[in-house]
């Protein structure tokens, strides 16, 4: 049996800007799968430049 992981999708408060868990940020060295909460303090949206405390999780 095969465990389902369930990730989450995360959007900017401030501009709309979206973060997969799943796809992860390669281009700024976050891997695939990585989870919001492992993600350093003190990343900065792409978009806007606001903090991790201005992103909530979005249910579909």
């Amino acid at each position: 049996m095969t465990e389902v992981v369930e990730f989450k999708t995360w959007v900017c408060l401030i501009c709309g800007w979206v973060y997969n868990e799943q796809d992860g940020l390669p281009d700024e060295g976050i891997a695939p799968g990585t989870r919001f909460e492992d993600i350093p303090a003190d990343w900065r949206c792409p978009e806007c430049d606001v903090g991790k405390e201005d992103f909530v999780v979005t249910e579909f």
